[in-house]
């Protein structure tokens, strides 16, 4: 198959720009870490010394690691082929291990891989490994690329006023650098809490409450011994994963769903931006650079049209269906499981690709843009009605009689100019000193403390 007839268009149309999610998300990739779970419980009783499982080499740790650390295709496969007789994917992983150690000399191990564990102990393991790592090494970093982006536009425009709109009318001026600066500030807060996100797993046996375990070996503090491997997985790991001791068969999915509201709300933060970029292309204040053999229009050669902040929009748009749906249906499950959320884990993928997609386009449209600071000048200077607020507001300061109505009797609805504003207050009943000093104020310079806000 080519990605030209692949029904899914992460995996065709899209495929270079999320690709690096394979490693995570795919079938293999998920056998992957299935195996990975399995050998490292594997070595830990081993280690533990609490069993009747003897300790390990260090050539037979070797020998247990490659199995995840070198797994390729040939042993996704292999694993494949046992899943056609055994219809059940984790036995499937169980039989791929157990033939690969049995002409070793962990032959008189075979039957400690999956002790005492069901199927749900290995996947929600190899879940929350995988949550964690895409998060920490893909997700998270082209967020931040992001939030880079903005800061530096923050940083750059930060002085440089224009005109704000309320209800879609000209408002109160601020600045370019400090609208970008809010949207920083905003994504950087969700990462924040994202990066202290503890994921849950569990590794409690068939319904939650060591009864393999137990009945085994009693004498074991099976909860410290599940506490401390859980703790192990964090090595080099920037998202935590933590022992969850109260579940039934599954672990209940409430630390997925908080993963993924989170990533909502990063996405809800941007389309609100593209949304913003949108209308400020639309009206010339943002421009973008045009690239020699693109095309805009198949039949307005003019058209450089905004198709990076629209194609980040929709995508995540798509994102967010499936996390609003993950979070409505994960913590979900009749009595002590049922398997309705075995097909819908493997979905995760589609919604991270989604995301991803939609930050490598966005970035991709922020390197093509450039600020029309003439443009931006224009628009706000003639708009000087917007000077009102603080004509009123100096004046309620001297306690003049009804400034407010004065200021809408003069404005609303109406088209001022500067020199309606000049003979406003050389008719007030003022002193030279506060005309004068109104009469400084200009649009231009209405712009409170945005570039102090937005250098921050």
């Amino acid at each position: 198959m080519t990605r030209g007839t692949n029904i899914n268009p992460l995996d065709g149309r899209y495929y270079e720009k999320t690709k690096i999610l394979s490693s995570y998300f795919s079938e293999q990739a998920l056998m992957k870490y299935r195996v990975m779970m399995e050998v490292k419980y594997l070595i830990a009783l081993s280690l533990s010394g609490k069993v009747g499982l003897r300790k390990f080499s260090q050539g037979e740790v070797k020998m247990l690691t490659d199995l995840y650390e070198k797994f390729d295709e040939s042993s996704y496969e292999k694993i494949k082929t046992f899943e056609t007789t055994t219809n059940h994917d984790v036995k499937a992983v169980e039989y791929f291990i157990k033939e690969k150690i049995e002409k070793t000399s962990l032959k008189d191990s075979i039957e400690w891989v999956h002790f005492a564990l069901t199927s749900e102990d290995t996947n929600n393991i190899s879940y929350a490994l995988i949550l964690s790592d895409s998060l920490g090494q893909v997700i998270i970093p082209e967020i931040n690329k992001i939030i880079t982006e903005l800061n530096n536009l923050a940083k750059k425009y930060k002085d440089l006023p224009m005109l704000a709109r309320t209800h879609g009318q000209p408002a109160t001026p601020t600045t370019f650098g400090k609208e970008m600066k809010v949207f920083a500030q905003r994504l950087g807060r969700v990462i924040n809490h994202l990066e202290k996100q503890k994921i849950l797993a569990k590794l409690n046996g068939a319904s939650g409450n060591y009864n393999a375990h137990m009945v085994a070996y009693p004498k074991v503090d099976w909860l410290k011994f599940s506490k401390d491997f859980v703790a192990n997985l964090n090595v080099k790991r920037e998202i935590s994963i933590e022992l969850n001791y109260f579940t039934t068969q599954i672990e209940p999915h409430d630390s997925y769903v908080e993963v993924f509201d989170k990533l909502k709300q990063v996405n809800n933060i941007l389309i609100d931006f593209n949304q913003d970029m949108w209308r400020y292309i639309s009206d010339g204040w943002v421009m973008q650079k045009p690239k020699d053999g693109e095309v805009g229009s198949s039949t307005m050669p003019h058209k450089i049209n905004p198709i990076d902040f629209e194609n980040s929009e929709g995508n995540l748009g798509i994102a967010n269906a499936l996390f609003e749906f993950f979070a409505r249906k994960l913590p979900v499950s009749r009595l002590q499981r049922d398997l309705s959320d075995s097909t819908v884990e493997r979905s995760f993928g589609t919604a991270f690709g989604h995301s991803l997609l939609a930050y490598v386009s966005l970035l991709k449209g922020l390197g093509k843009i450039f600020v029309n600071e003439n443009k931006i000048k224009e628009e706000l200077s003639s708009h000087p009605e917007i000077i009102a607020e603080a004509i009123q507001t100096v004046l309620r300061r001297e306690n003049y009689p009804i400034p407010y109505e004065a200021l809408k009797e003069l404005t609303r609805g109406k088209e001022v100019t500067t020199d309606d504003f000049a003979k406003f207050i050389d008719g007030l009943k003022v002193s030279p000193k506060i005309k004068s000093e109104l009469k400084k104020t200009t649009p231009l310079s209405y712009t409170g403390l945005a570039s102090k806000l937005a250098g921050k």
